[in-house]
């Protein structure tokens, strides 16, 4: 990258930074769910920034992948706004909702210098839309299979984060001491022990979204994705959860063994 292309790409983010802080400036920042979500904006972005110099991409897709971070949650702030939750279940599809802001109703020009005919912009767009979806919409091309894929590695690298550094109270609506006495729903047991992603649909107690979260590991692509895992230790924390229920308790040494064996394998695949 030449000295001029560099300066276009400072000035690029920059502009990004500003459009996302003057946004979600209109939302109420000592609420610890808006904390939240800016905060983990911040490192999705970096996450992605980090998983694109990996795979040895241009400056310009590794500042693509940037952006996509940066944007990837935009639909969260009124989702909260408007129905109290961060819940997609309990109210709308956030990733769709962020979509409809930036493409629909044209927000994505506060954002980025870029036109409707610029190959980034259905590029962040589908990244967006997929980036929480249980799979990835089919008949995306390998281009932009892989930014979403990038986008979803990051994305769920830092909520394995937050759901060990953030209280459960801020992140579930629950206190912490009716989560130590929940089991996990046995759906949800087989679904980690096949080595998957868990559908929403089977998810009854806060214990179930907590597995849920760590199982996410699994769909992880990118091999720096799972180095960042390795690095970071969240998960094996996460997967340290202290239940005052014994059932519980056993539920979770299998989880743990579990979890250990797909990473050595995946190791072994290196």
């Amino acid at each position: 990258m030449n000295k001029k292309e560099e300066n276009i790409f400072i000035k690029e983010r920059q502009k990004v930074k500003d459009a996302f802080a003057e946004y979600t400036s209109h939302y109420d920042n000592s609420d610890g769910k808006i904390r939240l979500k800016v905060n983990h904006t911040y490192r999705v972005a970096a996450l992605c920034e980090r998983i694109a110099r990996s795979l040895g991409l241009s400056s310009k897709d590794v500042q693509l992948a940037w952006i996509t971070g940066m944007l990837h949650d935009v639909g969260r702030f009124e989702q909260l706004r408007q129905y109290g939750t961060f819940s997609d279940a309990d109210s709308i599809d956030h990733a769709q909702y962020g979509v409809q802001i930036l493409f629909e109703e044209k927000k994505i020009f506060d954002y980025l210098s870029i036109s409707e005919q610029d190959e980034a912009y259905p590029i962040i767009r589908i990244a967006i839309w997929n980036h929480s979806a249980f799979r990835i919409e089919e008949g995306l091309s390998d281009r932009e299979k892989m930014f979403c894929n990038i986008l979803r590695d990051a994305d769920k690298i830092d909520i394995l984060k937050v759901n060990h550094d953030i209280p459960i109270e801020v992140i579930y609506d629950s206190s912490i001491e009716e989560v130590k006495k929940e089991a996990v729903t046995q759906e949800v047991m087989k679904q980690f022990l096949e080595k998957h992603a868990i559908l929403r649909s089977v998810k009854r107690t806060c214990i179930d979204n907590i597995v849920g979260h760590a199982a996410l590991a699994f769909e992880l692509v990118f091999e720096e994705s799972l180095e960042i895992v390795r690095e970071q230790g969240y998960l094996e924390r996460l997967l340290q959860f202290e239940s005052e229920n014994p059932v519980t308790r056993e539920q979770f040494v299998q989880l743990r063994n579990c979890m250990e064996m797909y990473l050595k394998e995946r190791e072994s695949a290196k």
